[in-house]
């Protein structure tokens, strides 16, 4: 028990000094996670006995540069060039007024629901999508005389959609990275999770919007720069690698941003360039994190906590409450949806394996309850950018949650009842 508990401790020293040192600060983001990370690397190879320095930090480098991570990495890279370019030449504007021009005024608020859906499915990120529509919405309700509390949480919950589904998202390439299964097959195990929660919302919404009045001044809707979502949307779905479906995306957006004046080549260099530099953050957190789960796996720390989380289990079903279990108990300590898929996804595996869990439904319920569980903390990063476009509370948008709250509960049944039952 003891050898076990300091094998894990970085972990817990990550989380401790995390958490401990963001509640002093009064704010979950005062504190880089990075720092965090290199507090926990360093205390990891202090800790790691019976070899010279040198070998244990080259034992934490084979982690951090396993040919899996690098895969990660590269992939990173070029959803940050993807994501920034699109932005920059017009793709979120143009995909928001093609939905907005499309509503009716009774589906106001299923139909702002389905544009956060279709863009964060696009592209792959919750923040991304927020930023975009909250904007929007908070505009519309006081137009309309709707709650701006309410029109923020359908927001935030749409983004939620597209962040636990998309091919492009960090959670799904994380989850299925670490999972060692395809994009498109984890899709296929989370398009039966995620479906039957948004359908319900969407039929909730569809009720609640009766008697709305339309939104006015829509500017016009410039087709030509919707296609990279459409193609780089569909692409994926139809199971291109994602390295590929990303570079043709780039292009894509290079093509049309020059040709519609959107930026020169230089810009689009330069659009780039931003976007890669912003996924520093999440690059240099996923070699760090890889390189400490290799010291703890190395001294025995999988194999305990394995052992612990898994005595009293007997079952998929009750793996599978484990896994969900874990990955929801990280998120809430690191607040970050990413962070926690990567801290447990190795320990996930080797509970998955041991007990027959389908690798892909592994990685649906870890991406899955770690989106849940992101989209109801109000000191979440997503929860803050939507209170601060909206200028309330985080806390007043909480009751509004529907979505995040129907997911997890959907989720949940899915393991309580043996569904899809196809992998499970």
């Amino acid at each position: 028990m003891k050898k076990g508990l300091i094998a894990l401790s970085p972990l817990m020293v990550f989380i401790l000094f995390y958490l401990v040192t963001s509640i002093i600060a009064g704010d979950f983001y005062k504190i880089p996670i990075t720092v965090a990370f290199m507090v926990s690397s360093i205390y990891a190879v202090i800790i790691f006995n019976g070899k010279p320095l040198m070998a244990r930090i080259n034992t934490f480098s084979r982690g951090a540069a396993t040919e899996q991570m690098m895969l990660m990495i590269w992939i990173f890279v070029l959803a940050g060039a993807f994501a920034y370019s699109a932005k920059q030449m017009g793709c979120i504007d143009a995909t928001v007024n093609l939905t907005l021009s499309l509503l009716p005024p009774q589906m106001l608020l299923a139909g702002m629901f389905l544009a956060a859906c279709f863009i964060s499915l696009s592209i792959g990120t919750s923040v991304g999508t927020i930023a975009a529509l909250v904007p929007i919405a908070a505009g519309v309700a006081d137009e309309t005389g709707l709650s701006i509390a309410m029109m923020t949480a359908v927001i935030v919950g749409g983004s939620f959609f597209g962040d636990n589904l998309s091919f492009i998202s960090d959670t799904t390439i994380m989850a299925t990275q670490t999972q060692n299964c395809r994009l498109s097959d984890k899709f296929r195990v989370n398009i039966f999770i995620v479906a039957p929660a948004a359908l319900i919302i969407l039929v909730v919404y569809l009720l609640m919007g009766q008697g709305t009045s339309a939104p006015q001044h829509i500017p016009p809707v410039e087709w030509i720069k919707v296609m990279p979502y459409l193609v780089v949307l569909i692409s994926a779905i139809l199971g291109m690698n994602v390295m590929a479906v990303l570079t043709t995306g780039i292009l894509l957006t290079g093509i049309i941003g020059i040709f519609t004046g959107g930026f020169d080549l230089f810009g689009w260099f330069g659009a780039m360039g931003k976007g890669i530099l912003s996924m520093g953050e999440l690059i240099i957190v996923t070699l760090m994190a890889a390189g400490i789960l290799e010291l703890i796996r190395q001294q025995g720390g999988i194999d305990f906590i394995i052992q612990q989380l898994t005595r009293r289990v007997t079952s998929k079903r009750g793996a599978e409450l484990s896994i969900a279990a874990l990955v929801s108990l990280v998120d809430i300590c690191t607040a970050n949806n990413t962070v926690a898929i990567l801290t447990v996804g190795g320990i996930t595996k080797e509970v998955g394996d041991r007990f027959g869990v389908d690798n892909k439904k592994c990685a649906s319920i870890l991406d899955t309850f770690s989106c849940t569980i992101q989209g109801i903390i109000p000191y979440g990063a997503q929860m803050l950018i939507a209170a601060g476009l909206a200028s309330i509370n985080p806390v007043a948008i909480l009751p509004y949650l529907y979505y995040p709250f129907t997911l997890g509960i959907v989720a949940l049944l899915s393991i309580l009842l043996r569904y899809p039952k196809r992998y499970s």
